[in-house]
């Protein structure tokens, strides 16, 4: 049993260089996952893989049932998540294909159910979230980017939106005066939920476009395919460093 698991976002809905030993079909009393958890070992080493939008790309960020995708990998025994993300660049310095180990997150959903403390509970839950991302895992991604001679931005506040449309000039104006360096629409709440469940958490966040406003013209999912397809080869080859550190 693998205590290491990967959520894998937009262009991740398959892990290159897994070999596959076992599906497994899990329930949750939150409903549906996302999708089966796909146990494999991943360049020798023991992962599990579960698809954020499904293995055919199919759930939008504001569907997704982040409670029991959260909930299912608990379950199986996992206790590290690597969450990898794509997003888009606010900060001048977070172009294109570029890799963001962010430290920070801010929530901008809505009607999203964000925590396991809502019912038939005896007491309060309030988890601290001063630091939303485990460090101790933030730095054995920062450790695996050096071993695989990757270039990584090692801090940046998450700016967490509800999606699925992209956002406004105003928008990624006001995401910017509230100190974010990225965007994303998956980042929140698996964090929390994750932090609720004692797990240790981090993300690996692409950039695949740049933010609204911030670019020359509209953002085209051309553009941000493109991105897509030649960074995640950098998120495998820092995956493919960073899980024997684990």
């Amino acid at each position: 049993m693998s205590s290491v698991a990967i959520i894998g976002g937009t262009g991740l809905t398959s892990l290159q260089g897994l070999e596959i030993t076992g599906r497994e079909i899990m329930q949750s009393p939150y409903g549906e996952p996302s999708g089966i958890l796909i146990h494999g070992t991943f360049y020798g080493h023991e992962v599990i893989f579960l698809p954020r939008h499904g293995s055919g790309h199919t759930i939008p960020p504001h569907k997704i049932n982040y409670r029991a995708n959260i909930w299912i990998l608990k379950e199986a025994g996992v206790s590290q998540v690597i969450a990898v993300n794509a997003v888009g660049g606010i900060r001048k310095d977070m172009a294109a294909n570029c890799l963001v180990i962010p430290d920070q997150i801010i929530d901008y959903t809505w009607e999203r159910n964000n925590t396991f403390f809502e019912d038939c509970t005896s007491q309060v839950v309030h988890v601290d979230f001063t630091d939303p991302y485990c460090e101790s895992l933030r730095q054995q991604l920062l450790q695996g980017a050096a071993a695989a001679n990757i270039d990584v931005i090692a801090h940046a506040t998450y700016g967490a939106t509800q999606g699925p449309r992209l956002e406004s000039t105003a928008e990624i104006n006001k995401l910017e005066r509230d100190g974010c360096d990225i965007v994303g629409m998956t980042g929140m709440p698996e964090a929390v939920l994750a932090r609720e469940l004692e797990l240790c958490y981090a993300s690996v966040a692409l950039v695949v476009n740049r933010a609204a406003g911030r670019g020359n013209g509209i953002i085209t999912m051309e553009e941000i395919e493109q991105n897509i397809n030649s960074g995640m080869v950098q998120v495998r080859k820092l995956l493919e460093h960073t899980i024997p550190l684990l």
